[in-house]
C-alpha cells in the first residue's frame, strides 16, 4: 500500500472552476476512473475522475473551493503500488508564528497601496462595526460570483450578502435580480432613471411585470438547471449587445440526402449513421476557407482571423442546450465526423463534456432538423461572428425551366454581426453553401 495524492486533471482553458459536489468521503473504497468530485466552469459541470483504486483517507476539498489542473482532491491509500511509488508531500515543520508573521510582511506593501487608494476614493472608507464590506468600498464577494454579476449587468455593491461576513453569494446575485425583475427592488440606476422621467435602468425601460399567477389557477415552481442560468446569462448578453442580421435560403439536398442514405446502407456493419449535420458541417468549412471574415472574432478595433476550422454543434440535453465542438474538421472525412459527433452528444447528454471539448469554436451550427420549423433566428455563439440555423427539409415544387419538379429543400438561417460583415458578404456565404449542398463535388475544388 502507499499513500497517493489524486489531483485535478487537465481541464481544458479554465484557470480555476467551482467544487459543487463531494462523490466520495474519507474511508470509502474506490476504483480507477471512478468519480470523485464534481466541478463547475462557467459553461459546464464535469466529475473528476480517481487515477487509482484505494482506499480514501483524507480529502482536500470542500464545497465552494476552487481548483485548478494540479490541484490535490484527496490522498489515496492506492492498491498494488509501492510504498515509494507515489509519496504524499508533506509541508516541513515551521515555527507556529512564522507563517503569519511572513504573511504580514508580504502584504505590507498592498495593504499600504490599498489604504492609499481607500484614502484618495470618497466615500471609500468603512465603519469598523459593518463586516459586509471591505475596507475599499469593493463587495465583499468571489471571482465566480463577480463574474457571473458582470454578465447579468448586476451591480454588486447594492446587493446584499447574506454569506458568511456578509459574503455575497451566487444565490444573493440571483435573488437580487428577481427581485429588480419583478419591481419589488429597484437598482440606484433604475431609480435614477425613474427621478430624470426614465423607468428602466439606462435603457429607458419599464419595470418587469410583477404578477401573482397564482390568482389565476394553479401554478407549480421549478428552479432552472445551472446549465441554462448559465447559458441565458451569455445569450442575454450576446443578443443585446451583438448587431445581428439573419438571412434565410432555402438548399436544394435531394441528391445529397440520396447519397447519404445509400452510404448509410454501405457502411451498416460500421454502427457509424451518417447524418446530414456531418455533410453541413464540412460544406461550411468550404464556405468559410472561402469568405473568412465568418471564421474571425472581433478584438478592439481589429479583426483576429483563425487558419483552423473548428465547428461547433448545439445539443440538445435533459439540463439545457449544450455546443460540443469538432476539432480541425478541415482535416476529417463525413465518417469521422459522424462518429465523433455521436460521442460527443452521447457525452452531453450524460452531463460528461470536458472544457476542452466544448472551447474554440469558429463557427456554430444550431440545428432543428429532425423537431421541425422552417426558419428561425440563432443567436451568434460570442467571439464567434456567425452561426447557422438548420430547420427541417422538405420537398417542395421546383421549377427547372420546363415543369415543376419535387425537390428536397433544406431551410437555412445564417445570423452575422453587422459589425464585422456585410448584407452582400452573408448574401454570398449562404448562396455558396446552397451550391455546394447541392452538388457535395464542390468540395473537391
Amino acid at each position: 500500500m502507499a499513500l497517493v495524492e489524486v489531483k485535478v486533471p487537465d481541464i481544458g482553458d479554465f484557470d480555476e472552476v467551482a467544487v459543487i459536489e463531494l462523490l466520495v468521503k474519507v474511508g470509502d473504497s474506490v476504483k480507477a476512473e471512478q468519480s470523485l468530485i464534481t466541478v463547475e466552469s462557467d459553461k459546464a459541470s464535469m466529475e473528476i475522475p480517481c487515477s487509482h483504486a484505494g482506499v480514501v483517507k483524507e480529502i482536500r476539498v470542500k464545497i465552494g473551493d476552487k481548483v485548478k489542473q494540479g490541484s490535490t482532491v484527496l490522498v489515496l491509500e492506492a492498491h498494488g503500488l509501492a510504498t515509494d511509488a507515489a509519496p504524499v508531500q508533506v509541508p516541513p515543520a515551521a515555527p507556529a508564528q512564522a507563517p503569519a508573521a511572513q504573511s504580514l510582511t508580504a502584504a505590507a506593501p498592498i495593504l499600504a497601496e490599498v489604504t492609499a487608494v481607500a484614502a484618495a476614493t470618497p466615500g471609500a472608507t468603512v465603519p469598523a462595526h459593518e463586516p459586509s464590506a471591505s475596507a475599499v468600498g469593493l463587495p465583499h464577494a468571489s471571482p465566480s460570483v463577480r463574474k457571473f454579476a458582470r454578465e447579468l449587468g448586476v451591480p454588486l455593491e447594492q446587493v446584499p450578502g447574506k454569506g458568511p461576513k456578509g459574503r455575497i453569494t451566487l444565490e444573493d446575485v440571483q435573488a437580487f435580480t428577481r427581485s429588480v425583475m419583478s419591481g419589488s427592488v429597484q437598482t440606484q440606476a433604475q431609480a435614477a432613471g425613474a427621478a430624470s422621467g426614465q423607468s428602466g435602468a439606462g435603457l429607458g425601460l419599464i419595470p418587469w411585470p410583477k404578477v401573482d399567477f397564482a390568482k389565476f389557477g394553479p401554478i407549480e415552481r421549478k428552479e432552472m438547471s445551472r446549465i441554462k442560468k448559465i447559458s441565458g446569462a451569455n445569450l442575454l448578453r450576446n443578443a443585446i449587445m451583438i448587431p445581428a442580421v439573419t438571412n434565410h435560403d432555402d438548399a436544394d439536398i435531394t441528391d445529397l440526402e440520396a447519397f447519404r442514405v445509400s452510404t448509410n446502407k454501405e457502411n451498416e456493419k460500421s454502427g457509424v449513421k451518417v447524418t446530414m449535420l456531418a455533410f453541413l458541417i464540412k460544406a461550411c468549412v468550404v464556405a468559410l476557407k472561402k469568405y473568412p471574415d465568418f471564421n474571425s472574432s472581433l478584438d478592439g478595433d481589429a479583426l483576429i482571423y483563425k487558419n483552423y476550422w473548428h465547428i461547433g454543434f448545439a445539443a440538445d440535453t435533459p439540463n439545457g442546450l449544450m455546443v460540443p465542438v469538432i476539432k480541425d474538421a478541415d482535416k476529417k472525412g463525413v465518417l469521422q465526423i459522424s462518429q465523433e459527433m455521436s460521442e460527443l452528444a452521447k457525452k452531453a447528454r450524460e452531463g460528461k463534456l470536458s472544457p476542452a471539448e466544448m472551447s474554440g469554436a469558429t463557427f456554430t451550427i444550431s440545428s432543428l432538423g429532425g423537431i421541425g420549423g422552417k426558419y428561425f433566428t440563432p443567436i451568434i455563439n460570442a467571439p464567434e461572428v456567425a452561426i447557422l440555423g438548420v430547420c427541417k427539409s422538405s420537398f417542395e415544387p421546383v421549377w427547372d425551366g420546363k415543369q415543376f419538379v419535387p425537390r428536397l429543400m433544406l431551410p437555412l438561417s445564417l445570423t452575422w454581426d453587422h459589425r464585422v460583415i456585410d448584407g452582400a458578404s452573408a448574401a454570398r456565404f449562404n448562396a455558396f453553401l446552397g451550391q455546394i449542398l447541392g452538388d457535395l463535388r464542390r468540395v473537391l475544388l
